[in-house]
């Protein structure tokens, strides 16, 4: 359910959890520090990661500094190509959340966008939100555009909502449409629900069309905008609302939410229309077709139908005055 992100949330929580959510560290070095007797809580040392506290009312102290929540953030952020997802990278490579100054923060991702993927991600503090909304099993829809080589036919677009088979299961997407041709390349949106590991590339090269460009625009009710690409703002209290309500909905308001509104929804691909694709008419129709050079006309409503014996009568045509010539008579 939707909460303040200036109140602490006071629900009763793990000792780990908390002292993470706080931004001492991760859970794992969090647990470490139980385990060597430098947190108390309530005057009482802990040595077991498995303790309840509840945030506002136990006192909660690492090396006799209290330790409080810092109140929820949320954040939009248009990821760059070259950026990670990742806390802890090996290459030194830039992080998404290093775009954000968040001091005293324990920020983190939500979800994932590979390295050579841009475009929306929401960062934030709070890790519950952030495990409803990025973990498969909640469908919290995704929405795409992606530039791919060659154009898609209509049967690659059945096979992408059909879905295929990889090692982690059946992929599939929600909903897809063209927008439209670029060059040799055709610009595509798309929708998927569970948010696999590289999902879009891996499904998109088994039906031979390689991903050029890749960028989220939109994640569960939150739109990416006219953010620039490395920028970053706060959620709108609405967007915020909005999450919060998305993430905590029943299984069927979650469902009723996820559908896609008409303006939104991915048209089937129409056909081509080239001349040499058009359909001969059939033989009932080429007799009643009209022939060239012969213009055709409509029976006046209410007008009388032609006798049995296939006479037609002709209509009297009006007789036209004389035109007076212009020529002028000689002079005798």
């Amino acid at each position: 359910m939707p909460r303040d992100d200036e109140k602490p949330d006071q629900r009763p929580m793990r000792l780990q959890r908390y002292l993470a959510a706080a931004g001492i560290g991760s859970r794992r070095a969090c647990e470490e520090l139980i385990s060597t007797g430098r947190v108390e809580v309530d005057g009482r040392t802990i040595l077991e990661p498995g303790c309840t506290v509840v945030p506002g009312v136990s006192d909660v102290r690492v090396d006799t500094e209290r330790v409080k929540l810092k109140p929820k953030k949320y954040y939009l952020l248009n990821k760059p190509v070259g950026v990670v997802c990742t806390h802890n990278d090996p290459g030194r490579r830039p992080r998404a959340i290093d775009l954000i100054p968040h001091p005293g923060l324990h920020l983190f991702t939500v979800g994932r966008l590979d390295e050579n993927s841009e475009g929306l991600l929401i960062v934030t503090n709070d890790g519950d939100l952030a495990e409803r909304l990025a973990h498969p099993r909640y469908q919290v829809l995704r929405t795409y555009r992606v530039l791919v080589a060659g154009e898609p036919g209509g049967e690659v677009y059945e096979q992408l909502r059909k879905g295929l088979y990889f090692t982690e299961g059946k992929f599939r997407v929600q909903h897809v449409k063209r927008i439209r041709k670029q060059g040799r390349s055709t610009l595509i949106e798309l929708q998927l629900a569970e948010g696999q590991n590289r999902e879009v590339r891996r499904l998109l090269a088994r039906v031979g069309h390689k991903v050029m460009r890749l960028q989220r625009v939109g994640f569960g009710p939150v739109r990416l905008g006219a953010i620039l690409v490395g920028e970053f703002r706060s959620l709108t209290s609405k967007e915020r609302d909005e999450l919060l309500e998305f993430a905590w909905a029943s299984p069927s308001r979650r469902r009723e939410q996820a559908a896609i509104p008409a303006k939104h929804r991915a048209a089937r691909p129409k056909p081509d229309r080239s001349p040499r694709d058009v359909r001969p008419a059939a033989p009932e129709q080429r007799r009643n077709a009209p022939s060239k050079g012969k213009p055709t006309s409509s029976p006046a409503i209410g007008g009388a139908s032609h006798p049995a014996s296939g006479k037609r009568k002709s209509a009297p045509q009006p007789t036209r005055k004389p035109r007076k010539s212009t020529r002028r008579k000689p002079k005798p």
